[in-house]
């Protein structure tokens, strides 16, 4: 039995990534999603601070409560619908974009 030569590395995400993600197609797909709810709570975040509104402005001005837009910032939401999102956008005199982008075979987002 032959020892495979394993490369060392300093950089902790790498090293996390190895010890739980590598070859565990369940676990990556659910770290992808867990970085796209964050992703939307924090672009949700931005903007409403950049627009210069408190969670309870906005809500009003969405026609919600202020309880629903802390809960559409919160990294760990799951229930972000489109029709939320664009209401939103509207009071923020934005729009939503969604782009669809190719995953490579057997290739995963390693780092934030």
């Amino acid at each position: 039995m032959t020892k495979r030569k394993r490369t060392t590395t300093s950089d902790a995400v790498q090293i996390l990534y190895r010890r739980y993600y590598e070859g565990r197609p369940d676990r990556v797909r659910g770290l992808e999603e867990a970085r796209a709810n964050d992703s939307v709570g924090r672009k949700l975040t931005a903007l409403r601070l950049r627009a210069g509104f408190t969670q309870r402005q906005l809500a009003d001005l969405v026609g919600t409560t202020a309880s629903a837009i802390c809960r559409l910032e919160d990294a760990e939401y799951e229930g972000h619908s489109l029709a939320m999102l664009n209401r939103i956008a509207s009071a923020l005199k934005q729009r939503v974009e969604i782009r669809f982008i190719p995953v490579p075979q057997g290739k995963a987002l390693k780092s934030a």
